[in-house]
C-alpha cells in the first residue's frame, strides 16, 4: 500500500496499477508515456512493465490530484507540472497536447542514502586512489562540478563528495527540488519556489544564492546548474567561497566549461566573453565527470584540473585520472576496463604538500602500456 504520507485516499485510487513499482526500492524511476506504456529503471536499465490504466481519464484525475495536494496548478494553461512529494520523490507531468503520447509522468524516487565513496570503489565506479584524491581537493576546498548526462548518477556522486566536508562546517544546500542527503550537523537546506497562478511569488537559484552568501557558509553546495545563475556561482567561487560544490550537464569535461560559460550568459549581466572565461577558468578548479554505461553501470570517467586561459584565451584541462573502456564482456555485457593515471599531477601538490597532505606522484602514472 503506498504510504499515506505520499498520497491521501483520494489520489492513491488512480494509482493501483504502479503501487507494486512505487513499493519496490529497486525501482528508481517509473515513466508514465500515456496510460498504457508504463517503464520503469532498475539498477540503471529501462524496463517496460504490463500495467496500464484502465483509461487517459484515469491517469488524468491522478496527476491533478497530485497537483491539488502539493499546491500545483495543473491545467491547458499550465500544462507542465514539477513537485515533490512529502517522500522526497520527484514527479513531472506534462499534458497534451505538449505531451502527444497522452499524459507523461516522470517519478524519480530517492531512498535513504546509503552509497559513499568507498561503496563506489567496491562497485568498480572510482579507483580507490581516484577516491583519496577527491577526498583530498574537499580538504583543500577546490570547487568542484560534478558533471554528466541524464541519469548518469550527478546527484548521487556529490552526495558522496559532499560527504567528505567536515562536520564542524556550516553548509547551505541550494536545490530546485531536494534530493541531495547530507548527513553534517550544520546544514542549511534552502529549496526554491514556482510562482503562483497569477505570477507572483517565485524563488529562483539566483534568488537563493544571494541569500546564501549572507547566512554565512563554509560551503555552498548547489544541487544543479541550469540557467543565469551560473554567474553568480563564478563570482563566489572567486570571492573567497572556496570549496564550493554543484552539478552540470555537459558530456564531457571541456564542454562542462562551454556549459557554464552559455549559462552566464544567460543573465542579465553583461561581460566581455574574454572576461567571462577568465572568470569560469578562475572559478572552476576541478571537474568530476561521470557517465552511464550501456550495461547500466555508471562510473567516474574523468577527473580533471581547470588551468588558466592558454595565450588565445582557450579553455585549457589538466586530466589526472580516465577511464579506459575496453568494451563488453562477452558473456555477461559488462562493462570492461579501468581507472588509470594520466600522468599529470596536479598544479597544487605543493601547497597540499605544505598544508600536511599525503600526495603521492606514483598515484598520477599511468600503467606501463598507456604510456
Amino acid at each position: 500500500m503506498i504510504p499515506e504520507k505520499i498520497f491521501d485516499q483520494s489520489i492513491k485510487r488512480y494509482f493501483d496499477c504502479i503501487v507494486p513499482y512505487l513499493e519496490d526500492d529497486s525501482v528508481s524511476e517509473i515513466m508514465i508515456n500515456g496510460h498504457d506504456d508504463i517503464w520503469i529503471e532498475v539498477s540503471g536499465k529501462l524496463k517496460k512493465t504490463d500495467a496500464v490504466f484502465e483509461n487517459p481519464d484515469d491517469l488524468l484525475g491522478g496527476v491533478k490530484n497530485i497537483a491539488q495536494f502539493v499546491g500545483k496548478t495543473l491545467n491547458e494553461l499550465n500544462p507542465r507540472m514539477e513537485a515533490r512529494l512529502p517522500d522526497g520523490s520527484r514527479v513531472h507531468v506534462v499534458l497534451p497536447p505538449c505531451a502527444r503520447n497522452g499524459v507523461s509522468v516522470a517519478i524519480r524516487r530517492f531512498g535513504e542514502f546509503d552509497l559513499s565513496l568507498q561503496k563506489l570503489i567496491e562497485y568498480g565506479s572510482i579507483h580507490p586512489i581516484g577516491a583519496k584524491f577527491i577526498d583530498l581537493c574537499v580538504q583543500m576546498e577546490r570547487n568542484i562540478i560534478v558533471a554528466g548526462g541524464t541519469g548518469s548518477g550527478k546527484t548521487s556522486l556529490l552526495n558522496c563528495v559532499s560527504a567528505k566536508i567536515h562536520d564542524d562546517e556550516r553548509i547551505v544546500v541550494i536545490e530546485d527540488s531536494s534530493e541531495l542527503q547530507l548527513q553534517q550537523p550544520h546544514t542549511l537546506m534552502l529549496e526554491t519556489r514556482g510562482p503562483d497562478a497569477k505570477g507572483r511569488g517565485e524563488v529562483t537559484i539566483g534568488n537563493l544564492f544571494h541569500s546564501a552568501m549572507r547566512l554565512r557558509p563554509d560551503r555552498i553546495v548547489i544541487g544543479e546548474i541550469r540557467g543565469g545563475e551560473a554567474l553568480t556561482l563564478l563570482q563566489a567561487m572567486t570571492s573567497g567561497h572556496g570549496g564550493t560544490m554543484s552539478t552540470c550537464h555537459a558530456t564531457y569535461p571541456d564542454d562542462t566549461l562551454r556549459r557554464l560559460e552559455t549559462m552566464s550568459m544567460m543573465s542579465n549581466v553583461e561581460m566581455p566573453l574574454q572576461a567571462l572565461r577568465s572568470q569560469v577558468a578562475s572559478a572552476i578548479q576541478i571537474i568530476i565527470q561521470t557517465s552511464r554505461f550501456n550495461d547500466g553501470s555508471r562510473k567516474i570517467t574523468h577527473i580533471c584540473e581547470v588551468m588558466d586561459l592558454d595565450q588565445n584565451g582557450e579553455y585549457q584541462i589538466r586530466p589526472l585520472f580516465k577511464f579506459r573502456n575496453r568494451g563488453n564482456d562477452p558473456t555477461t555485457g559488462e562493462i570492461i576496463g579501468e581507472h588509470i593515471g594520466c600522468g599529470n599531477m596536479p598544479s597544487f601538490t605543493d601547497h597540499a604538500r605544505e598544508q600536511g597532505y599525503t600526495v603521492d606522484e606514483r598515484w598520477f602514472q599511468p600503467p606501463p602500456d598507456a604510456r
